[in-house]
């Protein structure tokens, strides 16, 4: 009885929770859209559930260590400064968690700290004599500096990272002493029985055939992965751009939806002024690689340039497995797609209109091409991989060396097999090369020189000669005016290196798993084992290509979707993660004193990770950072449609970006449409030039983010050409 009366208590709590956290003010910002501070009541009430459920049961202590799990990871999340702003998340510091943070958190987190000490008193003695039987000293300092060194990342003041570093690692600390808690406390018998239907799930059997069919299970995750994805892009994302590549992107391939491979010159260029853009007397366009924005604009042509990422990303769920599956074994590859398809690296980049979800289309349907090519012996299968390399060019061309360079050696027998057919090759080199031609061409309409590629000329224009250039010098990128999350130091130089490699790495460990933990530490624990298989060796050989090559570049890609310019080892990341757990399996398996109960945990306690990232991390991330990322809003196609805009000059108040891009982003692709165009109204003597064009059409007048604090604001119109004059003019 006592028990359901608990039981009783704790639902009602948790439901109570989830009302305050929709009730209270608090929990929204100024216009009562979510703040970050809304996941915090959600995930006490999840717990509060979970340990109701559980509490008459035989999992009631492993059920108090998962909801203590889940509010920690809230907790912390809550400890974060990030924001929907340019710049890599840190703790808050010292003084300010003192006093500007929440009682509530401080005393939760010393609550924390202390049942942490508590459970690892009795249970200390057994796990320190298991890590000591099964690695060498070595290998725990390695695991341990990976687990430390990347649970904060470099700020432009030292007194700062060294300050928030030993204070990062002990959160990653208490949280992951609460997961070995939650695993240790769940009982012999719940273990066994759920054994069996984990190895059904995941495929662990001996009798693994060598098919290459994509199953159920994969088909599901690819599903899960594109309705994510579509759902993030739709209410947190907006289906509207963020960063100011993505509108270039959007442009670019609304000129293609239109057969255009340039548009005529804007009638007031200063008025319609956006970044990536070259202007030139007769025409303007963009000046980066045509691949991504041929494929953005199928999008455009259904009127859902949006969903483009989405559906690639599930595809790329299809490719990973085959691809996976060629490697190594059917369990590997399942586990692989499980981490895929609940890793906020991934689907977040899978919301947005950036180049990188179609990249790793490239690459994945490259490799998986040559593997086919290299066991059936057919010549398509070699000519599709040579497309795929050569459109990964026309993409991204520095990730397309990477991957043409790898493929190119696995195709001739180097590295991943046997050589393939001279037929093979010869298919692989004439599909790669037709595309080439393609792209060379394409540069020579530009540039006037089908060696000159055009967005180097355009840095050379806009910037300074070499700005854009792979090496290293005082010419290189761009000056540390525009901040520590764009370029650290002048040029670039083995500083530069350091830093970029530390902010990247960093970005992997939060956001390739969404850990409380860190996302690196499986994968430490299998790179420092010293039980690596040859496919490792080739996982690995991707990273250190992708990162070595990146080093060259003086821009690490910033903080805008984790390690974005890394994004294509975001499948080795994962594949070598489940080695760790396979290997951390292993060991469990093969402990003679059976110090820890079942082998079968581990998989269990990475599903029940997984689970606080769901719970926490997506939602967390997807309000407190990307929605109005940057300043970047859709209110435009709201105030359009609200206030009738129809046939009309729009002039937009503010700064280039993220006022002006915001609204250019639904300029037609003629300036002359019978629609409303989005103008910037950037001075006096650039608005009378647009009126002296549009002089027929109805002003209307609006400020943007950055002027109203807010959302974007009409302040003026319906007006004509002639009372604007009339009032410059004081009459």
């Amino acid at each position: 009885m006592l028990f359901r009366i608990l039981q009783i208590v704790f639902l009602s709590l948790g439901a109570t929770s989830f009302a305050w956290a929709f009730i209270d003010q608090r929990f929204r910002d100024t216009e009562g859209f979510l703040d970050g501070g809304f996941c915090l009541p959600v995930s006490i009430g999840i717990s509060l559930i979970i340990y109701g459920c559980a509490i008459s049961g035989r999992l009631k202590r492993a059920a108090f260590w998962f909801a203590l799990a889940i509010v920690g990871q809230a907790v912390s999340l809550q400890l974060i400064d990030a924001g929907p702003f340019v710049r890599y998340q840190h703790y808050k510091s010292f003084h300010n968690i003192l006093t500007e943070t929440n009682p509530i958190l401080l005393f939760f987190l010393s609550a924390q700290t202390i049942l942490v000490m508590m459970g690892f008193r009795v249970i200390w003695s057994n796990i320190k004599a298991w890590f000591t039987s099964n690695f060498k000293k070595w290998q725990i300092l390695g695991i341990g500096l990976i687990f430390i060194l990347f649970s904060a990342t470099v700020s432009r003041e030292k007194s700062a990272y060294f300050a928030e570093l030993p204070f990062a690692a002990f959160i990653q600390t208490i949280n992951l002493g609460t997961i070995i808690l939650m695993m240790w406390h769940f009982p012999d018998g719940t273990l066994v029985s759920l054994r069996r239907k984990l190895d059904n799930l995941l495929m662990r059997s001996e009798n693994d055939g060598d098919s290459f069919c994509i199953d159920r299970f994969v088909i599901i995750a690819a599903l899960w992965v594109t309705s994510l994805a579509v759902i993030l892009s739709i209410f947190s994302y907006e289906r509207h751009p963020h960063i100011a590549d993505e509108v270039g992107y959007l442009l670019h391939a609304k000129y293609f939806a239109n057969g255009m491979l340039t548009m005529p010159a804007p009638p007031v260029q200063e008025a319609f002024n956006i970044d990536l853009m070259q202007y030139e007397a007769d025409r303007w366009y963009s000046p980066v690689p045509p691949g991504w924005p041929a494929i953005l604009s199928l999008g455009v042509i259904i009127g859902a340039p949006w969903i483009v990422n989405p559906i690639l990303a599930g595809i790329n769920v299809l490719l990973a497995y085959t691809l996976i599956r060629a490697l190594y074994d059917r369990n590997t590859a399942r586990i692989s797609i499980l981490l895929l398809s609940v890793s906020p690296w991934y689907l977040f980049m899978s919301m947005n209109f950036l180049t990188h979800t179609f990249t790793l289309t490239c690459s994945l349907v490259g490799a998986v091409a040559v593997i086919r090519a290299r066991r059936t012996g057919k010549i398509l299968w070699g000519c599709i991989g040579g497309i795929a390399v050569g459109m990964l060019f026309q993409v991204r061309p520095l990730d397309g060396l990477v991957i043409a360079s790898l493929l190119g050696l696995s195709v001739i027998g180097i590295i991943g097999g046997k050589r393939l057919k001279i037929t093979s090759i010869g298919a692989f080199a004439l599909g790669a090369i037709f595309l080439g031609l393609v792209a060379l061409s394409y540069n020579n309409h530009l540039t006037g020189n089908p060696l000159k590629n055009p967005i180097n000329a355009y840095a050379d224009k806009v910037f300074r000669p070499n700005a854009n250039a792979l090496g290293f010098g005082p010419d290189r990128g761009l000056d540390t005016s525009e901040g520590w999350a764009h370029d650290p130091f002048p040029g670039h130089g083995l500083l530069d290196v350091l830093v970029n490699s530390n902010l990247n790495t960093f970005s992997v460990n939060i956001e390739l798993f969404g850990w409380s933990t860190g996302s690196l530490i499986l994968m430490a624990l299998m790179f420092f084992s010293g039980r690596k298989r040859k496919s490792d060796y080739l996982m690995i050989t991707v990273i250190v290509l992708i990162v070595g090559t990146y080093s060259l570049y003086w821009f690490s890609g910033g903080p805008d979707f984790s390690a974005r310019y890394w994004y294509l080892t975001i499948i080795p990341c994962v594949v070598l993660t489940v080695r760790g757990i396979h290997v951390l399996t292993d060991k469990i398996r093969l402990d003679s004193e059976r110090t820890i109960n079942d082998s079968s945990i581990v998989v269990l306690g990475v599903l029940l990770v997984i689970s606080l990232t769901l719970i926490n991390f997506f939602p967390w991330r997807a309000i407190d950072k990307y929605h109005h990322y940057r300043g970047m809003r859709p209110d435009i196609r709201h105030l359009a449609n609200e206030y009738g805009f129809g046939k009309s000059i729009v002039l937009i108040r503010g700064d280039r970006h993220p006022d002006y891009a915001s609204a250019a982003t639904y300029n037609p692709v003629n300036l002359h449409e019978c629609v409303p165009v989005y103008a910037w109204n950037r001075n006096t003597e650039v608005r009378a030039q647009v009126l002296k064009v549009y002089h027929d059409r109805p002003v209307w007048f609006v400020d943007g983010p950055s002027i109203t604090n807010n959302g974007f604001k009409v302040i003026a119109g319906p007006l004509s050409v002639s009372e604007i004059i009339a009032k410059d003019n004081g009459k």
